[in-house]
């Protein structure tokens, strides 16, 4: 569906990050299936752990979930057709099985995104999220003015994205992973916008890049370091390539930290001592900690349900056991991620809040060939957004509907909290 220019103009320019949520009955439906999943994830652990449902498969145990995420030649990502109409049929590695050509793109992505960026980064987000709390006096909406405005300043800056001159990269980006992740081809507003956003974005990126070329590379970031050994004559980085790799690291980044970390915040308000550790291990700087607190909290409430995976061949998951299922070619897998992190068969006592569980307890961002990309990044940055939240005295709900977290679909859309 084509848009018209007025729409157009619209589309490029909006402020509005998330889409309307859907009203009347469709609306209350999707809320309530997001609500109900624990429930239903925990009954089907129990009575039906692989449940087929025509050319749909669920799985909902620890062991069957990792199953699938092992098993990339028989159950591949979907998202390459989706990533070609972002794109423009640029191949990116979230959409690629393994083989040559995944491992060549991973590769020149793992030259240029390197560990030793985190004190960087991990800097730059503690000076930020600091100033950002200082500014709100007491009264702080976590998702709009702390969390996403950071995680776009430092993600989009480190990649190399420039603010857009006409349009707002926070609702392009947010747009593009809504469609890549979530979204459908059938849905038409989500289509319209797509088919804007998209073009916009790409022309973006490639004027940054022919910038750099004619103006100098600039700032080490990561477009730099594509730029330079794209000089240099390395295989990996075409214009094309440098363009689409920075384009969907940020779609698939920067929309994250405003998910999960929201949803973090209200899982530590849920869980009072759970809450006062997080405070303590803030007040005493002690990072390490306070990153197990919070990965324990986006244990309970992660990026997504679970993760889709499509079958390329026919194949057993839980071969020699009872609740064996025998999936044929072509079908749709969800891996519920989220449901398998509650398994007690692996997580011991699963809805107890315990920051000192083994790492292989969590799967919040994934598993395998396809654990998301920038996970070290994650693991550097994530609870230093909340650290000096947590440091103020009083940190509190703000009262009324206000001060819960709500939620637009999978996206966390607001949680205002107080705070001396």
């Amino acid at each position: 569906m084509n848009a018209s220019h007025s729409d157009t103009a619209d589309i490029l320019t909006s402020t509005q990050v998330l889409r309307p949520r859907p009203s009347g009955i469709k609306g209350w439906l999707m809320q309530t299936a997001i609500s109900a999943a624990p429930i239903v994830f925990c009954l089907l652990r129990r009575f039906k752990p692989i449940l087929k449902l025509g050319n749909t498969v669920i799985t909902s145990r620890y062991d069957d979930v990792i199953e699938v995420f092992n098993t990339d030649e028989a159950f591949m990502v979907p998202y390459r057709e989706k990533l070609d109409l972002v794109t423009k049929d640029q191949p990116f590695i979230l959409g690629l099985p393994d083989g040559v050509e995944y491992r060549s793109a991973l590769g020149a992505m793992r030259n240029v995104v390197v560990s030793s960026d985190l004190p960087d980064l991990v800097q730059q987000v503690e000076v930020r999220a600091e100033a950002l709390v200082e500014a709100a006096d007491g009264r702080l909406e976590v998702v709009a003015d702390l969390v996403r405005p950071l995680a776009f300043e430092v993600l989009a800056g480190y990649f190399g994205v420039p603010e857009p001159e006409v349009g707002h990269l926070d609702v392009w980006a947010t747009r593009l992973f809504e469609f890549v992740f979530m979204g459908s081809t059938s849905d038409t507003d989500l289509m319209q916008q797509v088919n804007v956003i998209a073009p916009a974005f790409r022309a973006h990126v490639a004027a940054e890049i022919a910038r750099r070329k004619a103006q100098g590379l600039g700032r080490d970031d990561v477009m730099t370091r594509c730029l330079t050994r794209q000089a240099a004559g390395e295989p990996g980085y075409s214009d094309d390539e440098i363009r689409t790799n920075i384009m969907c690291m940020v779609i698939g980044g920067p929309p994250q930290w405003p998910m999960v970390v929201p949803q973090a915040l209200e899982q530590l308000l849920r869980h009072p001592d759970a809450l006062k550790a997080a405070v303590a291990a803030a007040q005493a700087d002690d990072d390490d900690l306070l990153w197990q607190i919070v990965q324990e909290a986006i244990r309970f409430d992660p990026l997504a349900p679970g993760l889709p995976r499509i079958a390329t061949r026919a194949y057993e998951i839980a071969q020699g056991e009872r609740r064996a299922c025998r999936v044929p070619k072509g079908a749709n897998v969800i891996a519920s991620f989220a449901s398998a992190m509650m398994d007690e068969r692996h997580v011991p006592d699963p809805s107890s809040f315990d920051a000192a569980r083994a790492e292989d307890q969590y799967i919040n961002f994934g598993h395998g060939l396809h654990e998301c990309f920038g996970l070290h990044i994650n693991r550097a940055c994530l609870h230093l957004i909340l650290k000096p939240l947590l440091k103020r005295p009083g940190l509190r709900r703000a009262p009324g509907p206000k001060g819960k977290l709500r939620k637009n679909g999978l996206f966390a859309e607001s949680l205002s909290v107080r705070f001396t």
